[in-house]
């Protein structure tokens, strides 16, 4: 049996949709885009009309790589002032030979019974272990046989104000929200192995203007910071410097530049055009030393930040995001955090990039979500599925399939 499933996250500079197919465990990319936005700033709303227009522009490139249109999206949103608490709750076994799915939801449901939520809208509700009949510390109980099951969970929330805009501009975009997740939760989920699920670690996304940093105990996330710096930093310093355009500035840091200027080529130049209209010869050298300058800034600002957040050993750092994507990034990363940290490296065919980290591991977050609840879900419906795998012609469903996401899909 496969499930597919679509992802999406609200950046500042671009939409990023992942279409993914998971079959026997495996998972394979049927669409993936990214986008032009505009309307959004650090992941959040500031222009509602320019919001959907791009959201639309994005959808409307899947749904024609797809040849079906796309209806239903887990969504990214940045942990932008989230709290984070830990709660706990149980339910008697329904059937006490066998723990299941629902009994599952059940605990959980009862971990959030009474909880505040007027001001701030509940995220995610992670169970951190559970407790069968006093036996403690077990991950996932279904199948063993007990009458009481236990839970502590961490639970996150958001203001509901930012939320609901990003969930108000996906609805007037034609698609319903199933469920929401952090960013942060999708870079975990998409380096996610057995290792970090053991020990405590960071992971560090340097988005366009701004940085995440994210502290992940037992692949849960007990810390967050924020750095108002970013990608976008990098592309002024080299259009201030050489009196350029920012767009020209951003393609020589995308195309020519390298991460540290020592592996730099002073032999290798290229020409642009000033602000003015003059012709100027640019080194890689030049350009490369610009890059390093403000990529060590960010840097050094995300070790200090790491170092605020938790006493606890750090056991490992993942940095991701567009800029890591850099030529000689992981030579700059070990000089600044020496053989802990490493550049993410995502290798799923069709998305073999960084900047995609956030939108494919939402997937794997909701799929594990769903396992953990013996529940199967597909964001496209059996006809769909047949036109996408026989046919792969273009379907005129109804594209106002919207419903409130405030449900907590699952009971959480």
């Amino acid at each position: 049996m496969s499930n597919i499933y679509t992802g999406i996250e609200l950046g500042t500079s671009s939409i990023k949709i992942v279409v993914l197919e998971k079959t026997d465990d495996q998972y394979h990319v049927l669409a993936s885009v990214s986008s032009a936005s505009s309307g959004i700033k650090n992941g959040q709303v500031v222009d509602m009309k320019q919001a959907i227009v791009s959201i639309k522009e994005a959808l409307k490139q899947v749904d024609e790589m797809l040849g079906v249109k796309i209806t239903k999206v887990v969504a990214c949103v940045p942990p932008t002032d989230c709290r984070m608490d830990i709660v706990v709750g149980s339910s008697n076994v329904e059937d006490t030979k066998c723990i299941t799915g629902e009994d599952i939801c059940s605990a959980l449901s009862d971990a959030l019974r009474g909880q505040d939520f007027e001001e701030y809208e509940l995220i995610t509700a992670t169970p951190i272990s559970f407790k069968v009949d006093g036996k403690e510390n077990i991950k996932d109980p279904k199948g063993m046989s007990g009458d009481v099951l236990e839970t502590r969970v961490v639970i996150s929330t958001l203001p509901k104000e930012g939320l609901y805009r990003i969930l108000e501009v996906l609805k007037l975009s034609g698609v319903e929200t199933v469920d929401i997740a952090f960013t942060s939760t999708g870079d975990y989920y998409a380096i996610k192995n057995d290792k970090y699920d053991e020990i405590v670690g960071a992971i560090i996304n340097i988005g366009e203007t701004s940085t995440n940093i994210s502290v992940f105990n037992k692949g849960i996330q007990i810390k967050h910071a924020i750095i108002p710096v970013g990608s976008y930093n990098v592309d002024r310093d080299i259009a201030y410097i050489f009196k350029i355009e920012n767009s020209e500035a951003r393609k020589l840091k995308e195309t020519f530049a390298v991460s540290l200027n020592s592996y730099a080529d002073n032999n290798d130049v290229v020409e642009v055009k000033d602000i003015y209209g003059e012709k100027k010869l640019l080194s890689q050298v030049g350009v490369s030393k610009i890059v390093e300058a403000r990529l060590r800034e960010i840097l050094k600002f995300a070790k200090n930040e790491i170092k605020n957040l938790t006493n606890r050993e750090i056991r490992y750092i993942i940095i991701t995001g567009g800029l890591s994507e850099l030529a000689g990034f992981s030579y700059l990363i070990e000089e600044e955090f020496g053989s802990l940290a490493k550049v993410c490296n995502i290798s799923t065919m069709g998305i073999r990039h960084n900047k995609y980290s956030s939108t494919l591991g939402i997937v794997k977050y909701f799929d594990d979500k769903l396992s953990l609840r013996g529940k199967s879900y597909n964001m496209l419906n059996n006809e769909d599925i047949e036109s996408l795998i026989s046919t792969g012609q273009r379907l005129t469903n109804n594209d106002n399939i919207i419903s409130k996401v405030f449900g907590h899909f699952f009971d959480n």
